[in-house]
């Protein structure tokens, strides 16, 4: 599995071959990785110590694209479903740490496939601090994480400097 990989083969791969500290790592992304990113430290948050997404699908249960994926990758079983689905994860983690989410206004994806309001709704039920930014005209692009990418950058480092 995906989660495997990215948990514990490399981070194995990354310490045997980079001199980092294993114990101040942050996970962020874009899209369906930024989805990946979210559900991962919510699933494994002794793993990771940062945590932001740039317009990240986040509840994949309640949309077209979630549904269509989530079937095809785990069958028709939403038992399964919900253990990746980051609003109905986020009302079960230990995970604590400060997240940072910016959102395109003019995104195509925003209404019909990412659904951020379903996140931020679950998070304040369970008190979890989101930051929440919807930005005035960005679109789905690349040019919309460079635009904001610094800002993500300084969260990372403000909470693994911690």
């Amino acid at each position: 599995q995906m989660q495997d990989y990215i948990v514990d083969e490399l981070f194995q791969l990354v310490g045997e071959h980079f001199p980092v500290d294993l114990n101040r790592v942050g996970i962020s992304g874009h899209s369906m990785g930024g989805h990946g990113a979210i559900t991962l430290a919510f699933t494994y948050p002794q793993r990771f110590k940062s945590l932001s997404a740039f317009a990240p699908i986040c509840a994949p249960t309640q949309c077209p694209w979630g549904i269509k994926a989530l079937l095809g990758y785990l069958g028709d079983n939403p038992e399964e479903w919900a253990k990746h689905d980051a609003h109905l994860l986020i009302e079960k983690t230990s995970c604590r740490l400060p997240l940072l989410i910016d959102q395109g206004s003019a995104d195509n994806f925003l209404k019909p496939q990412l659904k951020p309001a379903l996140l931020v709704e679950a998070g304040s039920k369970v008190d979890y601090p989101i930051t929440f930014r919807l930005q005035s005209g960005y679109d789905h692009s690349y040019y919309f994480i460079a635009s904001f990418i610094e800002d993500h950058i300084n969260h990372h480092v403000k909470q693994l400097l911690a």
